[in-house]
């Protein structure tokens, strides 16, 4: 069996390196980001492999390199965890035996079905997928979907979602059907412009925001700080995307922060305001596509894993709402945005 080249397979891929591996910034344009953003942005968060495979095949396998978890790691199974879903169900994990370079063989449903199929490989490892084949049948790249691009920090990169399939743009993305491309970065997304230069030059058929947290505590801004940076971010994304449907989410609920003020004097609460206030101002100024989805209310303290991080239950609440909203904004579209036509 000859492996195939997985390109054409990947999906929640925002650009590919020198390599061929997929990264989430622009490899041209790395010089402009804070250190922090380019490190996460080296780890293929969202990137999956979709396909369908011909009448009776028996299985798919995976060609790969990643990085090994170290033997005492709590989750070492977990962190090499091979998931195979359909639609929205995981049919199997499958957890090879470690190893920098080798293959894993992923069993397919025996009843014939063909799919389409995802796989969701281990993100924290840093996977590069090297070949894919089919195991006695024949193996192809799934339909194209609409793109949607999700911009965030940890919370949108999927911190203590327990599998990479259950963080709130993976879940959003399959009650939505379109390819969610992640382009969360944990520590950061605090209205970095040279990041919206990069989402303006990206395909995109659906856009969502959803930065802020780390404004209160990262790099502390000010209430009309972050007002002005959050139109500024909007009007660069808006050079690229000047008519798609855009949803920014404000902060979710962080305890600590919501009436704690930093270093410059605002709460979580003002910060969200802040936000909420320039979405708001530049719909009435004429931006017809742009949405806004308040984050306060979406999840309580319980179904926050740490104060701030959502749990699986905080993950797929965030989900549902997002996926209203955007369904929403594509229909106010004339669904075109949901059709890729």
């Amino acid at each position: 069996m000859t492996w195939q080249d997985p390109v054409p397979l990947l999906r929640g891929t925002a650009w590919l390196d020198a390599r061929g591996r997929a990264v989430r910034a622009d490899p041209a344009d790395l010089g402009r980001l804070p250190w922090e953003t380019a490190q996460r942005a080296a780890l293929p968060i969202g990137v999956r492999l979709e396909f369908t495979v011909s009448p009776g095949t028996r299985a798919v396998e995976i060609r790969y390199r990643a990085a090994v978890p170290d033997r005492s790691q709590e989750l070492r199974d977990v962190a090499h965890c091979f998931a195979l879903w359909e639609g929205d169900t995981c049919l199997r994990e499958t957890i090879p035996d470690p190893a920098e370079e080798t293959k894993v063989t992923i069993p397919l449903p025996p009843d014939g079905r063909t799919g389409p199929f995802t796989v969701h490989p281990p993100e924290s490892q840093e996977p590069e997928i090297l070949g894919v084949r089919a195991v006695d049948g024949t193996l192809s790249p799934a339909p194209p979907r609409p793109r949607w691009l999700v911009h965030g920090d940890s919370i949108t990169e999927g911190w203590w979602s327990t599998r990479p399939a259950h963080a709130w743009p993976a879940v959003a993305g399959r009650a939505l059907g379109v390819d969610a491309v992640n382009l969360g970065y944990a520590g950061s997304a605090r209205g970095e412009l040279s990041i919206a230069q990069q989402l303006a030059r990206l395909p995109a058929d659906l856009l969502t925001l959803a930065f802020g947290t780390n404004c209160w505590s990262g790099v502390p801004h000010s209430a009309p700080l972050l007002y002005e940076t959050t139109r500024a971010f909007l009007t660069l994304v808006r050079q690229g995307h000047p008519d798609t449907p855009l949803l920014l989410l404000s902060p979710l609920l962080r305890p600590e922060a919501e009436s704690t003020a930093n270093a410059l004097g605002a709460t979580l609460a003002e910060l969200r305001t802040a936000m909420e206030e320039a979405v708001r101002d530049l719909a009435a100024d004429g931006d017809g596509r742009l949405d806004l989805l308040p984050g306060r209310d979406l999840i309580g303290p319980g179904h926050l894993a740490d104060g701030l991080h959502p749990t699986d239950a905080g993950h797929a609440r965030v989900a549902e709402a997002v996926a209203v909203a955007m369904r929403q904004a594509a229909e106010a579209a004339g669904g075109r945005a949901l059709t890729g036509t």
